[in-house]
């Protein structure tokens, strides 16, 4: 059967983030739904909230699932909520996870400084959009740049989103994922903090780091994260997932 890809983005962004691995799959033929969390890009009014978020995911996995097997893939936050919901005690139907840019423990003084910065950069006459689109205008190559920002940024979710990840038991979740799993960050990601203690805790993982890559590995190298794409479609497949 074809293997189904469903796509979570990360904070601030939404699905549009994914339209360039939206094209490769589509010419590849695997079907593929790439959600908005609540709060985010379509769903911007709506409040955010972890509850909200795990439906949303296994709405998108369950439907998916009735037609083949399903390689979920998160990015950031987004990989945070596919890493707990799949290490769920009751294990959703997902055959394989990537989970990128996502090695990092969100608590404690680490997401405290995130919150910081990040309502710094709120505070900002303009919220810190200027400062937020020369970066991306600088380290985003032309094919991506639009895309990442195309369903607007969650700005009012940010934090709310932040402090939700805080309960999150990510390790006790690791250690129930018995499905294949790929962690892929860029080589100057920030959140590497706990990469290596997530490989050890997950029985069945896989480490891809991208050089010369920050934490925007999706739309910075999408090439490269197609090909990532392709491992792990190739392995489900050879599998007979």
């Amino acid at each position: 059967m074809t293997v189904q890809v469903v796509l979570v983005h990360g904070i601030r962004t939404s699905a549009t983030m994914w339209r360039a691995q939206v094209a490769y799959l589509e010419r590849r033929g695997n079907p593929v739904t790439a959600v908005d969390l609540p709060g985010h890009g379509t769903r911007m009014a709506q409040a955010f909230t972890l509850d909200s978020a795990f439906e949303t995911i296994d709405r998108a996995v369950r439907d998916a699932s009735a037609a083949g097997p399903v390689l979920l893939c998160g990015h950031s936050m987004g990989g945070l909520l596919s890493i707990e919901y799949i290490g769920a005690e009751d294990a959703p139907p997902v055959a394989g996870l990537i989970a990128a840019s996502c090695t990092a423990i969100p608590r404690g003084l680490a997401l405290q400084t995130y919150r910081v910065l990040a309502r710094g950069l709120d505070s900002l006459p303009d919220r810190g959009m200027w400062l937020t689109d020369r970066l991306l205008d600088r380290i985003l190559p032309d094919e991506t740049r639009a895309d990442f920002g195309a369903g607007g940024y969650a700005l009012d979710a940010q934090d709310l989103a932040l402090r939700s990840l805080s309960v999150l038991d990510l390790l006790a979740a690791l250690r129930r994922i018995e499905v294949p799993l790929w962690f892929v960050n860029g080589q100057y990601d920030q959140l590497r903090v706990n990469e290596r203690l997530f490989l050890r805790v997950a029985p069945r993982a896989e480490l891809i780091v991208v050089p010369r890559t920050t934490h925007h590995v999706t739309v910075m190298r999408p090439q490269v994260f197609n090909a990532v794409l392709e491992v792990a479609l190739t392995t489900l497949e050879a599998s007979g997932s």
